[in-house]
């Protein structure tokens, strides 16, 4: 299970949704689950700095154990294929930053989120799909 965000270093989610996606990913991770942070520049510029100092950011700041990908763009004519493949799943494009997509195993999108709808108001959803991954390999067993 992924959820996929386009995160940014200097914007108002900032704070909170770092906290929130590294909360999730150590109660969570990694063998079930994982966020994958998408850095973007899109939103009012707030994303300025090299992929280096992004990480380095996240990982200083906020104790960021997910994978961090680099600097992209996730809307628009110039979104990388990955985005371009979440978006024409849900209908819904970033307009902000820290919009959000869950991915099932199986690479399809169940849901997307934009940057008011707060990780904890997510997490039923991550934890069910994560949960429905435990009980299956359980009755492999």
């Amino acid at each position: 299970v992924s959820l996929v965000v386009n995160v940014a270093s200097e914007c108002g989610y900032t704070d909170s949704h770092y906290k929130a996606l590294q909360q999730l990913q150590r109660d969570l991770g990694p063998y079930h689950f994982n966020v994958l942070a998408f850095p973007c520049n899109q939103f009012g510029q707030q994303e300025p700095d090299s992929n280096k100092e992004i990480e380095s950011f996240a990982r200083k700041n906020y104790g960021a154990s997910f994978p961090m990908f680099s600097k992209t763009a996730v809307s628009g004519a110039g979104a990388i294929p990955a985005f371009k493949y979440l978006i024409d799943s849900t209908g819904e494009e970033p307009t902000w930053n820290f919009w959000k997509y869950l991915v099932d195993p199986n690479g399809k999108v169940v849901k997307a989120w934009d940057s008011t709808v707060s990780v904890e108001e997510i997490r039923p959803y991550v934890t069910e799909l994560v949960r429905k991954i435990i009980l299956k390999k359980k009755d492999e067993l």
